[in-house]
This record gives structure tokens, sequence and C-alpha cells, in this order.
């Protein structure tokens, strides 16, 4: 590949239309270099890898908009002219954050970004990106995942927005023209506050070269209509939606869910049903059954036992407060900034990343039957003890007894929220229960243009669910319930209350999570085979993927030690020598928890590391 991270990436608008093209063609990459085979010994026998990517299908796009109008239209600030599907971009200019909120406060004017190559360069790198995470009282939670992290820097706020005037007409030529202000993600995650993969940033310092957003608001969609979920103490009692009676109700509930634990006699009689049975034991309201189960478990109203949803809602509920009034963070510039992070961090300390560099085949010993090598495109043989392959790298010979599910994925590229606030710069995760039962429930995030995805008057619209039949078929009736897709004049008024799509792809995404190693054909015992992006909203499957593989080569090894600064780095001739303390976080260093946490002496767990390729 030419980019990093596999479907883990985020493109530019321009390099997603790359990326879309060339998932569309169905050709058979040949090979560069035919005698490949020579390089195999008589004791050694080859098992060929895949020459193209068969992870994503059935992928769709459509212009809601005049077409015609971008032709010859090209990127701002393009490097080389490209055709019009094929410029690498970079991101746009920091927007203005307004909320009381939020969780990243972008401070840089409206002014040239120095240029990158479609997932080349972490966020930290780019000029104009320092950026703070607070929390609903700043003075008790002032830090970002903390200095050392890298910091989620702490600026000063910036001046309030000025006020709304009457929305301007995105064209297509302007998102061709703006392109490089877009970061366009494969795969919509959002980061739990309390998830490992934030305590693995935080401990292994990576999140030195990253920057996150909180999301700001919880949406459920309920009787046809967009709301939004009360989540913290005050926006349960600060909300008008729910009456008095339903906010005791909410609050008693909530409570319970948080040490369920200690009273299994109020749920033990219901383990063996659904999370919605219960729910209706409880004397809730349809709304707040509604509430808890689809916008704060979020979990299946057919397939989840009572204790999957308690589980859910504690881990829902002990996410709260940590950086924001909400459980979720984003980074800053898609979640391609997190792969990239660690290479990054991975290239100080040694490692080589080779872009546009295919491999052919891997090399197995026939006595021992272990793999000694592999010979990549160019001809060149190249040793090592043990190799850690993506699974879509690996061929239809290795795979033919593996079941793989997929993912239907929609990106919209919408003029304004699903949700109409006071501040255009939300940050907003949306559940849409399906209509029929045993059906997948379809997540929608939302973001806006302070978090580096989209350019300004846009907003930048993922959904995601398993997939049942094409991600067309399964994520349309979605898309026409929250969405005006008429690009005639006239429309009926409730379809002008809506946000109105200016460009949408469809594809499908293979889900190889889960998959048992046994399943696999012939493969050598040290070599390592890792999962691409999995259906759930958390990255907690890729960190204990990754902790496991690690452990497995290297038991006596910790997993992801903390990275010494450079200032603790000591040159000596060609080597290079950390200080004894550059692996201990010293006060200037170590991640700065929030107050709570320090209250209750809560450490930042350990485990997880990246997820690439």
């Amino acid at each position: 590949k030419n980019y990093y991270g596999g479907n883990w990436a985020s493109f530019s608008f321009s390099g997603l239309l790359s990326w879309i093209k060339e998932n569309q063609q169905k050709t058979d990459v040949s090979d560069e270099w035919d005698d490949w085979r020579k390089l195999i010994l008589e004791n050694e026998e080859a098992i060929s890898l895949s020459k193209k990517d068969r992870t994503i299908q059935h992928v769709e796009d459509f212009c809601f908009g005049d077409q015609d109008s971008a032709e010859g239209v090209e990127e701002a600030g393009a490097l080389p002219k490209l055709p019009v599907f094929g410029a690498a971009g970079a991101e746009g200019l920091a927007q203005e954050s307004e909320e009381t909120h939020s969780a990243v406060e972008s401070t840089e004017p409206e002014s040239p970004e120095p240029e990158k190559t479609t997932g080349t360069e972490p966020a930290s790198a780019r000029e104009g990106s320092d950026a703070e995470i607070t929390s609903e009282n700043a003075s008790s939670h002032s830090a970002a995942l903390g200095e050392s992290a890298g910091e989620l820097g702490q600026t000063e706020a910036a001046p309030p927005e000025a006020s709304a005037q009457e929305p301007k007409k995105i064209t297509y030529s302007q998102i061709v023209r703006e392109g490089r202000r877009f970061n366009i993600d494969l795969v919509s995650k959002l980061l739990y506050s309390r998830g490992l993969l934030i305590d693995l940033l935080i401990k292994s310092n990576v999140s030195r070269y990253a920057e996150f957003k909180n999301v700001t608001q919880i949406l459920a969609f309920r009787e046809g209509k967009v709301e939004q979920v009360p989540c913290s103490r005050a926006d349960v009692f600060n909300s008008r939606q729910l009456a008095m009676v339903e906010k005791r109700m909410l609050m008693k509930f909530l409570t319970f869910c948080l040490d369920y634990e200690q009273h299994p006699d109020e749920y033990q009689d219901y383990e063996n049903g659904t999370f919605a049975e219960f729910l209706r034991t409880r004397k809730l309201t349809p709304s707040l059954q509604h509430f808890i189960l689809h916008s704060i478990a979020m979990v299946s109203e057919t397939d989840c036992s009572t204790l999957q949803g308690l589980q859910a809602t504690k881990k829902f509920l002990q996410c709260l407060g940590r950086y924001g009034n909400t459980p979720f963070l984003f980074p800053l510039y898609g979640q391609g900034e997190i792969p990239q992070c660690f290479c990054r961090l991975c290239a100080v300390f040694g490692g080589i990343y080779c872009l546009r560099h295919p491999v052919q085949c891997l090399v197995v010993d026939k006595e021992s039957g272990r793999c000694k090598a592999i010979v990549d495109h160019f001809g060149q043989r190249i040793s090592a003890k043990y190799f850690i392959v993506e699974d879509s790298y690996l061929s239809e010979s290795v795979c033919t007894n593996v079941c793989y599910r997929q993912i239907s994925r929609a990106v919209l590229i919408t003029d304004q929220s699903v949700l109409n606030t006071g501040s255009e710069q939300q940050v907003s995760i949306l559940t849409v229960p399906p209509v029929d039962l045993g059906k997948p429930a379809v997540c929608v995030v939302e973001l806006c243009s302070s978090t580096m995805t989209c350019m300004k008057g846009t907003y930048l619209v993922h959904l995601t669910c398993p997939s049942t039949k094409t991600a067309r078929e399964d994520l349309e009736p979605v898309v026409q319930k929250l969405f005006n897709l008429n690009t005639e004049k006239e429309t009926e008024n409730e379809e002008l209350e809506k946000p109105r799509v200016l460009w949408a792809v469809y594809f499908n995404m293979r889900d190889s999570s889960g998959i048992d190693r046994n399943s696999y054909n012939r493969l050598p015992s040290n070599v390592y085979v890792c999962s691409g992006p999995d259906s759930a909203l958390g990255n907690d499957c890729a960190v204990k993927q990754a902790e496991t593989i690690f452990q497995e080569m290297f038991p006596t090894e910790e997993f992801c030690p903390p990275a010494p600064n450079p200032e603790d780095i000591i040159y000596d001739e060609d080597e290079i020598v950390p200080e004894e303390s550059g692996f201990s976080n010293s006060p200037e260093t170590k991640p700065e928890a929030s107050t709570e946490e320090m209250s209750s002496g809560d450490s930042a767990a350990a485990e997880k590391a990246d997820n690439e390729e």
C-alpha cells in the first residue's frame, strides 16, 4: 500500500476518490518480478501472499449536486497535477470550538497548513494543532491525556465564532477544491476515556503524538425524531425531556448499574433473559428503556443478555467525567492518526515502515515448518525470527476454511447537523435501532469541522453496522430517515428540516476479528495473523490482540513500556542509550490524572498496542 494503516487509514477527499477507484477495479495485480520462485531452495517451500486487497466490496459513491461543475477543479495547494481522483491531500485548518464542554479547543487562525501526503505525518508534527482537553470542571480536569502525552496541549480558549448566518450552499466543486481539509476514516471508531487504548496511549507515551476532542452529545432516534440523551447527573436534572419522576427513576437505575455486582439478588432471576426484558421489569418508562438500551448500553434488543447489558452500562458510566461530559474521545485528523502515532514511536527507535513494497511470499523450512524469510517484489529475500501478517495479505488457499463477517459502512458529507443546537461545533454519536427485530442497529458518528476531518460549513457522518446485505441496502434506509437526499429545489417542509447530503459512499469491509488461528491452512508456528477492524465502537479488540501476539513472541518482556522522552536520550557515537530515568515517568513527564483518579488512587492500566496492517 502507499499509505499507513491499511483499513484503519484516513484520506483526504481526493485520496478517498482514488481509493474508491482502486477498489472498484477488479483487475488482478501481476507479478512485477516473475522469477522470485528461483530464490526458494530445495528444502524450502513458498506460501504465496495475496496480490490484491479483497477486504473491500460493493463500493458505490454518489454526488448529490452538480458534479460537472467540478471538472478541472483541483485541490487548493495540491502538489503535482494528478487526476481528479488521485491527489493525496493534507488536513484542513483548525476550526474554533464554541462549546463550554468541548474536549479540544483549537486556537489556530485560518492560515495555510504544511502539506502532508495522505496518512504519513502525525498530528503533532503539524503547525497550529495545539489543543486542550477540558471537561465540565476546568479546574479539576485541566489536563489532556497527560502532560507527557503529547500533550493534547494547553492553549488559551478560542474566541467564540461569529453569530450564525444563513447557511451557504456547498457545491461539489467546493468540496473538491477544499479536499485537503477532509480526513475521512475507512473505519469509524471512538475511544472510551477509560478504555484499553487510552490507557495504552498514556502508559507508552504515544499520546504525545496525538490530540483529541471530546464527543459532546449522545443522541437517540425515537418516534422519527433525534433527541439528546442526558448522561451525567447534571444532564439528567437539567433535562426538559424527562419528567421529575423519570429523572429519579433513571438516576436510581444508573446508580444500581455502577455496582450491580454487589446486588445479585436484583438481576440473577433474569440472567438467562435479554437486557431489554430486564429493563421492562425495572418499572422504567418506554423512553427511559429506549435511552438506556440504545444510547447508553448501546446493545441489541434481542441478542444481548442481562449481564452483558449491565456490563455495557457500567462501562459507559465509568467513562463519564474523565475528560468531559461524555465517555468518548475522537482523535483530531481522524482515526488514522492512531496507527501513525505508533509508527512514529517505532521509527524513533529504529523501526522501518516500507510503503509501496509488496511481498510475494513467505519462505518456509520444510523440516522445521517455521517461516525463515519473505521475498519481496524486488526479488529481495528478508530473514526474520517472527512474522506478523494482516489477514488481508493471506491468499485464498490459506483461508479456505475461514468464515468472515462483513461490516457495512457509509460516509456522508452533509451541510448541517442532525440535531441543531446553539453550537455548530458538536461531535455526536447516535444509535438508530432497527425497524425489524433481529436486524442490527446502526451507529452514526457525526463530526464537525473542529475535528479537522471536514471543511467549514460541512459535517462528516459515518454510519456503521454488521452486514446483512450490501452496505447500501443496509444503510440507505437510515440515511433516508435522517437526511434529505432530494436534489430538486422543491421539497416538502419535512425534508427541508433535514440536513442535505452533498456526497456519499457505501462499501462493505471484511471483519476478520475473532478468527481462530487453526482456521488458517499451513500457517507456520512463528507467523502471527492480526485482524483488520471489527464492528465494535471501541478499540479493545485490537488492543487485546496486539498484546496477545506480543506476549506469545516475547513472554518475558513488558508490552509497550513507557518510551523515554527525547531530552532523556544520550547520543553516544552511533548508539542511543536512554538514561536510567528515561523509562520512569518524571514529575515533568508523568501523565496527569484527573481529580477523581487522584482521589481514588486509580492508576492508568497497561495493555494495547497499535493496529495497522
